[in-house]
């Protein structure tokens, strides 16, 4: 019901039937006034996405204090008195992704270049950083002869793995070079062979039959050159490019994950026949805008530490998770109502298969991400 004022007059302004009431009983209309002001517009947009009038709030208040009650509470149908699952997982996951978008930027992303020399030189000065910070709380000079020693050490030991991991893939490269001259090219090094899409394709044609790349391996070598070529002068604008479009493309990753997890579901509950394909789904609704707002309390958790540089609040990240993990073996138990040994089960079996799921999606997705750049 909105808070707009009611009309003196008992005619329904949409189909004109005679009212008994605040709605029409034919075709739902609510009878108010049809001016409507700045604030009750507003005030109307918000009610009609969270209903702020109580029951946004009473179905928050449920969904975490009680796992697997709202869904129980839907399939049993007593659903007036709480916020719509659907509408609901709209409002969280603009709310939750407008805020990840706001903390991972793709800018910040791009910094984490650990391959480039600059950001090669920046973690040795890291190092020298944290060796001046350390050396301030040492009281005698033999605890700060020491500290200076193992922070030189560390030092060492990176530019070392450095340079080892550039000779050893330098003498990859050659040794592929000889024993393979004529090999299949793979994702990654068709750009390092051939400047152009033509060369390529020429390459390609003057092999045998049986050694010419199959159809997938062709597109993916031809996307890959055009990618270097294109981003081959800045390293940090591809990974920046590619992360901005890859990170707009999680809404569809989760949204396309929900029916997925809810198949999985339905196979592990199989024997429970009154458990429809559509009832687990509901389920996985209610977990998902859950998951959004734990996330938000957990990435702002982190956000704190790192600003306040407190590492007692890295204990306060570590119970959050054991309660997030907690919380969906609870709410399979509430809605589900299985002993404990066979809900741990289920539940193993569940985190195990929807893994592979997300990395399957995951790489699905970050191939799509490099053929829309």
């Amino acid at each position: 019901m909105s808070h707009s004022k009611e009309r003196h007059e008992k005619n329904c302004l949409n189909c004109n039937a005679d009212l008994t009431g605040r709605y029409c009983h034919i075709c739902g209309q609510e009878n108010i006034e049809p001016k409507e002001t700045v604030w009750g517009l507003v005030s109307h947009f918000f009610y009609d996405i969270t209903h702020f009038d109580g029951k946004f709030f009473s179905t928050t208040k449920y969904l975490i204090t009680k796992p697997g009650f709202l869904p129980q509470e839907y399939i049993k149908g007593r659903r007036a008195s709480y916020l719509h699952p659907i509408r609901m997982y709209v409002f969280s996951s603009a709310l939750f992704f407008l805020i990840f978008f706001t903390m991972f930027k793709p800018d910040n992303i791009a910094k984490g270049d650990w391959g480039s020399k600059k950001n090669f030189m920046d973690s040795a000065q890291q190092l020298d950083i944290a060796r001046d910070i350390a050396l301030k709380a040492m009281r005698t000079s033999a605890d700060s002869l020491e500290m200076i020693n193992s922070f030189a050490a560390a030092k060492a030991q990176v530019i070392a793995d450095r340079i080892k991991d550039k000779i050893r893939k330098d003498s990859l490269r050659k040794v592929k070079a000889v024993r393979h001259p004529d090999r299949r090219t793979t994702w990654f090094e068709a750009s390092d062979e051939y400047e152009t899409v033509q060369q390529y394709d020429s390459a390609q044609q003057a092999l045998r039959p049986e050694l010419r790349d199959g159809w997938w391996a062709r597109k993916a070598a031809r996307r890959n050159i055009e990618l270097s070529n294109r981003w081959r002068e800045d390293n940090k604008k591809f990974v920046r490019d590619m992360a901005d479009t890859f990170l707009h493309m999680l809404p569809y990753l989760l949204f396309l994950s929900l029916p997925l997890y809810a198949l999985l579901m339905k196979l592990l509950y199989f024997r429970h026949k009154q458990f429809y394909y559509v009832e687990h789904g509901i389920f996985f609704i209610y977990l998902y805008i859950f998951t959004f707002i734990f996330l938000l309390l957990y990435f702002s958790v982190i956000e704190l530490r790192q600003t306040t540089h407190q590492g007692w609040i890295g204990w306060i990240e570590a119970a959050l998770i054991i309660g997030g993990i907690y919380y969906t073996y609870k709410a399979m138990r509430t809605f589900y109502k299985q002993g404990r040994a066979m809900t741990l089960l289920k539940f193993f079996l569940l985190n195990l298969m929807a893994t592979f799921a997300i990395v399957m999606l995951f790489i699905f997705f970050f191939t799509l991400t490099l053929f829309k750049l």
